[in-house]
């Protein structure tokens, strides 16, 4: 079936006892047994649970791998995968990613024993030279990247991985499957915040990780049941809802991205701009040959901190918040939202300044977003 259908038929035909075409939500800890050594297939709902499965089974078709693993944020999805790897281990990272993904690196993975190098992913070359460093194990790319948005060559990099025996891990929150399958291009395990896009309400948190091979799916699933981390049944229900207009809606936020985007690239008040979308961005040829759109997160830099000030305090339609992908269309401050927990010096390294502002655009009506920040930009 093609993508679309997949979607719009999320979750149904699960239940042939009711014939009920909205997945059920089954909110039972545990479930009877028909008889001693017998068993339904389900057991305890951490291990797995009817709702939540069938959420999993839906994006493991809709990605193109074995299996897929919900959990109960990104986070939770993203530290599930980072324990496929062992103290000693080193890892090449995406340098400019979400300031939650570095915190959880750096608070957490070092303390592990886990080593990180990071490194701009758009440059294959400098890529490459991480890769070959000693005791390397694995790639984590997140594209395009948050907030400067840079695109990496999935399919170099997931080559470059296969011929090292290297574990290539990629966070497509920005995109999702519908727009972007990272599998396809040599990836063994895709990462999703799910409370962004796939959700795509701003009313549930979630993350998920889906799998290329089965070998990979079974180490992903014993890790989500021994750590327990998962995604409730209710959670589970509202994302399958979500998933059933993915495609309408990320049509929609494509189309108004790129219109807010042509606007901003000729106000005289951006001093610099950051969009895939754009055929002047850097980004732009290597996304349109891995991806069917280029997503809804712009990123732009005015001329002063007093301008970003007033921004946030001015704007009506735009909403002053730092998450993404939902309907409204939201800005958000990276220094000391998203990105607060990076060091100076990373900060600095980046490019991370105090005149960056990040938009979500959503489905609004593209004039009223673009007459919105015409008022505040002038």
């Amino acid at each position: 079936m093609k993508t679309d259908t997949i979607l719009a038929q999320a979750g149904a035909r699960r239940d042939p006892s009711t014939g009920a075409i909205s997945m059920p939500i089954h909110t039972s800890a545990a479930f009877q047994h028909p008889a001693l050594g017998q068993s339904t297939g389900f057991d305890y709902s951490r291990t797995a649970n009817p709702t939540r499965l069938a959420l999993e089974e839906t994006l493991a078709k809709l990605e193109g791998g074995a299996k897929a693993c919900a959990f109960a944020s990104g986070l939770a999805a993203l530290d599930a995968a980072l324990s496929f790897f062992s103290s000693g281990d080193r890892l090449v990272v995406t340098e400019d990613l979400y300031g939650g993904t570095f915190r959880l690196l750096e608070r957490f993975g070092r303390q592990k024993g886990l080593d990180f190098i990071y490194v701009d992913t758009s440059d294959n070359k400098a890529v490459l030279q991480a890769l070959d460093q000693p005791d390397v194990k694995g790639l984590l790319v997140e594209s395009p990247s948050n907030p400067f948005l840079k695109v990496a060559d999935l399919k170099s990099l997931g080559a470059a991985c296969k011929e090292r025996a290297l574990l290539f891990i990629v966070d497509n929150t920005f995109l999702t499957p519908f727009l972007c399958r990272p599998l396809d291009f040599g990836a063994d395990l895709t990462v999703y915040s799910a409370t962004k896009y796939l959700g795509g309400h701003n009313d549930l948190i979630a993350g998920l990780v889906v799998a290329k091979n089965a070998e990979l799916g079974e180490r992903l699933a014993f890790v989500q049941n021994a750590v327990g981390a998962i995604l409730g049944p209710f959670e589970s229900w509202l994302l399958l809802r979500s998933l059933k207009t993915l495609a309408i809606r990320l049509k929609r936020h494509g189309e108004n991205a790129l219109v807010v985007a042509n606007f901003l690239r000729r106000h005289k008040g951006v001093k610099k701009l950051y969009y895939p979308g754009l055929e002047s961005d850097p980004g732009h040829k290597t996304l349109s040959a891995q991806a069917q759109g280029f997503g809804a997160v712009i990123s732009l830099e005015v001329e002063s901190r007093a301008r970003v000030e007033s921004i946030l305090s001015g704007v009506k339609v735009f909403m002053f918040a730092e998450s993404l992908g939902g309907p409204e269309s939201l800005v958000t401050f990276p220094l000391l939202q998203t990105h607060a927990d990076l060091d100076e010096a990373a900060k600095a390294r980046l490019g991370l300044t105090d005149r960056l502002l990040r938009l979500s655009i959503g489905l609004e009506d593209a004039d009223d977003l673009i007459g919105d920040l015409e008022v505040v930009l002038s």
